[in-house]
């Protein structure tokens, strides 16, 4: 059975209603806690815009549940940082959404979000990458790490 048949905005929508299901919003946010929640996900927000945007001008698919369709190695930008910008962007709008609940169990979500990205999605990716690109694709990630 593939894993990585949920598209990763489905699962971090599920983090996120898990998230808030779980919560208990507290009635006095610790001063700034909101301030850090807008910049977290204002910050997510922006990292999605700008990894999006680069795939759309180098013309390659941003359906993650199919890598296999992508026809270049985007390795500029967001993506000279990061192998995974917009995975980064999700799990950063993700902390947003667990500081503004206030609930510090949100964070369970948010390391479950991460850890099924990372061992299912990422890892259904990366050979598909890898049988595309070969050795471009082998010194990329030499060159540039997973996450950050």
């Amino acid at each position: 059975m593939r894993l990585n048949f949920l598209p990763p905005p489905v699962v971090a929508g599920l983090a996120a209603a898990g998230m808030w299901a779980g919560s208990a919003p507290l009635s006095t946010p610790a001063p700034g806690l909101r301030l850090a929640a807008l910049l977290c996900g204002g910050a997510g927000l922006l990292l999605m815009a700008v990894a999006a945007w680069t795939m759309r001008r180098q013309r390659t698919t941003l359906d993650p549940i199919h890598p296999e369709r992508a026809r270049a190695l985007v390795t500029q930008g967001v993506y000279a940082r990061s192998r995974n910008p917009i995975y980064l962007a999700d799990a950063l709008m993700l902390l947003g959404w667990a500081l503004w609940l206030g609930q510090p169990a949100a964070g369970l979500w948010l390391a479950g979000f991460v850890v099924w990205i990372d061992r299912v999605q990422i890892a259904a990716e990366e050979p598909a990458l890898e049988r595309l690109f070969g050795e471009a694709y082998r010194a990329y990630c030499a060159r540039v790490r997973r996450w950050l």
